[in-house]
């Protein structure tokens, strides 16, 4: 028996054919469109980061092209008799598709979300503003352009059509498919093993591209007893975003009154460890000062807040010099190499006028970055001890820093950030500390225990403990005065209070 190919059989074959191209050219365009959401986003800071955002761009959005074109394409070639028809349908479907792809982009540019029924709403309401401002001829012109969307759409189809056979001889359908499942399969590897780890450059993209839903070692590793569910739930929940790109600073407005009475006098110094200074002060408590430049120093002892705000801190005034200024009180600060946000530079001195200033106790508050012959050279003067309410840190010989004071301060430790709030206070303010930092007064009682940020790890100190967690939750104990590592759990209510408070001026899109 001799097998003869049908007119049919041999339709169906080449609409197939033309179909798959079809898909594959327009896989390329819609990869060339989702490149809007890589450029709305941050860059991965890692270059595992990297990787994977390449290979799930490239995979994740390819397998979508290829599902439409399953679902809605295929099924037209083996039911459709009519080519020509065919490539119309084909045609309208695909640029329908790669115009919601592209509003969805859009979208994600301007509000950060995707199409879904719970942007429908916000959808509607910018649908009625648009309404309401474009002219039907900017609605004309929207036409326009996608008419010219389809009608290349429709050209493509028929180029496609008439090199379906030279095309085909080209055996490039196995490399092609070769690639993009091994960028499927390698994404969803990355991502299942980031899952577990809670590796943040990987873990944060997850809402990046519509429609992702990556695979995750809780459904998948854990039902093979490959993932210790109790220890991914607990890392789970001291698990942070150590990328701020917002801030809310203050939390609210603030509403206090200050002494015109009081003065407050704080200086840092910026010698190397073991400077010494002769002074009459008492009070003498451990100062957790572990910033990773001198301008975070400065950062931290003007804002109250951890290193962890500071990148986003440059606009801002701080409070500590802004609200006593606006009240009447003269206000002066004096640094060799002031780098703590434009605003704050309003209140820069040269050193003879902030001496001249702390001296004649003119200044209500001055704050110095100083060196050690100018601290003595201050301290030396009978009249600030006198007048002002000094506050002098110092870094001691073991490497660490110092906090001296002519008044009683009540703590067992203390932080850079809770300088800010302790000179408010002494300068009379009393208005709520957690609404513009992350520390405490110092002159009052009422803490036991302290959170602040080394570069990308939370510091969590209670007791004689010192905890470390990083921004995939993990999380180790040290002792607070030998450094050793403890074998002691880390208190995870403590840890989740702590996170808490540190995450309160964070405002993520």
């Amino acid at each position: 028996m001799i097998l003869t190919e049908t007119p049919r059989r041999k339709l169906v074959t080449q609409l197939v054919t033309w179909g798959h191209w079809f898909a594959l050219s327009n896989m390329i365009l819609a990869i060339a469109i989702a490149s809007v959401y890589i450029f709305s986003s941050p860059a991965p800071e890692t270059p595992l980061g990297i990787i994977y955002l390449l290979s799930n761009w490239i995979s994740h959005i390819g397998f979508l092209t290829f599902f439409g074109f399953i679902i809605l394409i295929l099924p037209l070639c083996y039911l459709v008799p009519n080519a020509r028809t065919v490539k119309v349908i084909s045609a309208i479907l695909a640029a329908v598709a790669l115009a919601m792809l592209g509003f969805d982009a859009l979208l994600y540019n301007k509000y950060g979300v995707h199409l879904s029924f719970s942007t429908a709403e916000m959808l509607r309401s910018e649908a009625n503003v648009a309404r309401s401002v474009f002219s039907w001829q900017r609605w004309a012109f929207f036409f326009l352009i996608f008419l010219f969307w389809l009608s290349a759409q429709l050209v493509l189809a028929n180029a496609l059509w008439k090199r379906v056979a030279r095309l085909q001889k080209r055996k490039l359908a196995l490399p092609i498919s070769s690639f993009f499942v091994v960028c499927f399969v390698s994404s969803h590897a990355m991502h299942i093993w980031a899952d577990a780890n809670l590796y943040h450059p990987i873990v944060q993209q997850d809402d990046l591209f519509p429609l992702s839903y990556p695979a995750t070692a809780k459904t998948l590793m854990s039902r093979y007893d490959l993932l210790d569910r109790d220890d991914y739930q607990q890392r789970l929940e001291l698990q942070f975003d150590d990328r701020v790109s917002q801030i809310n600073y203050p939390l609210s407005p603030l509403y206090c009154s200050v002494s015109g009475q009081k003065k407050v006098l704080m200086l840092v110094n910026t010698d190397a460890p073991g400077s010494a200074f002769q002074a009459p002060l008492t009070h003498a408590i451990p100062l957790y000062a572990g910033q990773s430049s001198s301008a975070d120093n400065q950062r931290s002892y003007l804002f109250g807040l951890p290193e962890l705000y500071h990148s986003v801190l440059a606009k801002e005034t701080p409070i500590l010099l802004d609200l006593p200024s606006a009240l009447g009180l003269k206000v002066g600060i004096y640094a060799s190499d002031l780098d703590a946000g434009k605003q704050s530079k309003q209140f820069s001195q040269q050193w003879a006028d902030f001496e001249q200033g702390v001296t004649s106790a003119t200044t209500h508050l001055a704050i110095g970055f100083i060196n050690s012959e100018q601290l003595s050279a201050i301290l030396a003067t009978p009249q600030v001890m006198q007048q002002y309410q000094v506050l002098v840190v110092t870094r001691n010989e073991a490497g660490g820093n110092s906090l001296f004071s002519n008044t009683e301060l009540f703590a067992d430790f203390a932080s850079s950030e809770d300088l800010a709030p302790t000179i408010l206070n002494l300068l009379g303010c009393n208005a709520p500390t957690q609404n513009y930092s992350t520390g405490r007064d110092l002159s009052h009682p009422g803490r036991d225990w302290l959170v602040t940020t080394h570069e990308r790890m939370v510091i969590v100190m209670q007791n004689d403990k010192r905890i470390e967690v990083s921004s995939n939750g993990n999380s180790k104990v040290y002792n607070l005065l030998s450094g050793k590592e403890l074998a002691d759990d880390a208190d995870t209510r403590l840890l989740s209070q702590a996170i808490k408070r540190l995450s309160s001026f964070a405002t993520n899109p």
